[in-house]
């Protein structure tokens, strides 16, 4: 089987830990021995997420007055090279020694049209109190967002139109190499004509890692579609004492209710879209849990509903 997993940001780095390196490297570490069983038995693909690491890293260039902050184009691509370093690493340490990686620089084509320009939602960056984010907006010009009982950055979120590396990761695919591609959702890249030939230019915003994945799923005709996140499933309810984790659903079923757009939002619509473009299976579940998720048993599956019927029956 073919499997693309999607690991959160929060999966990588927790809510309230410190963010370092090494804390990531906890993290990654503890969820290694699982990928690696998921590579034993099938094709892996794996993404990430990269909304705390980049909202970090947007932190420290604009504290530097000596030059231009980078952008988040360029963020965007330091935080793919850094998370994948810390995942090849980590993983080379449990998989067998014969396993190959290859980590791909991912550029992900965006519309320039797109309406997220003018409606930032994608949060990026550490959670603040509503005092430090409105001091922060104010000195740095950033529109920020409640994010629970917090408060963080947002950024414009464009859909992902295209992958550039498709073709290089579907040849290392068929190579029987574990793929690290499509970082942080890919570098947002704008295709413009120039004397009648495209040129390529980053644009300042963050792609959803779970739109990403999940074209980059369907694209490498993909089996299965995870997205590992810190939390064990998809919730009514979350929240309050009333929460109850959805075990099987529908696109269907799942279109029906509405969830935060800032957090399970996307996930669900991702899961929804591939099963219905492709008529496999799609989960979201806990990164501690991913072996029992890949297997149907933990998470939340979302399937399609003919599946469902049959398991009624």
């Amino acid at each position: 089987m073919r499997v693309v997993v999607a690991l959160g940001g929060n999966a990588l780095l927790r809510r309230g830990e410190p963010m370092t390196t090494e804390a990531q490297r906890r993290n990654v570490a503890r969820a290694a021995p699982a990928l690696a069983a998921i590579a034993a038995d099938h094709e892996l693909v794996i993404s990430h997420g990269n909304g705390p690491q980049v909202g970090l890293l947007a932190l420290q260039s604009a504290a530097y007055h000596g030059a231009e902050p980078s952008t988040l184009d360029v963020l965007g691509a330091q935080t793919q090279g850094m998370i994948a370093y810390v995942l090849e690493q980590e993983m080379h340490n449990v998989f067998p020694a014969t396993e190959r990686f290859a980590t791909i620089l991912t550029m992900v084509e965006v519309d320039g049209e797109d309406p997220a320009f003018a409606n930032p939602t994608k949060f990026v960056g550490p959670v603040y109190t509503e005092e430090q984010a409105r001091r922060l907006a104010a000195e740095k010009g950033w529109p920020v967002r409640q994010d629970g009982e917090s408060w963080r950055r947002v950024v414009p979120s464009p859909r992902p139109q295209h992958i550039f590396e498709l073709d290089a990761i579907r040849v290392l695919l068929d190579l029987d190499v574990v793929v690290i591609c499509a970082g942080g959702g890919g570098i947002p890249t704008l295709v413009t004509d120039v004397d009648g030939r495209p040129r390529l230019t980053g644009v300042e915003a963050v792609i959803d890692k779970d739109f990403a994945t999940e074209l980059l799923a369907r694209e490498v005709g993909a089996d299965l579609f995870v997205m590992a996140t810190d939390v064990d499933g998809v919730y009514l309810d979350w929240g309050t004492p009333d929460q109850k984790r959805l075990s099987t659903v529908t696109p269907e079923e799942l279109r029906r209710l509405e969830f935060p757009a800032g957090s399970m939002g996307p996930k669900v619509e991702a899961a929804a879209a591939f099963v219905e473009a492709t008529g496999k299976r799609a989960a979201i579940g806990g990164l501690a849990d991913i072996t029992d998720v890949v297997a149907g048993r933990a998470g939340t599956q979302v399937v399609p509903a003919g599946a469902r019927e049959e398991e009624q029956r």
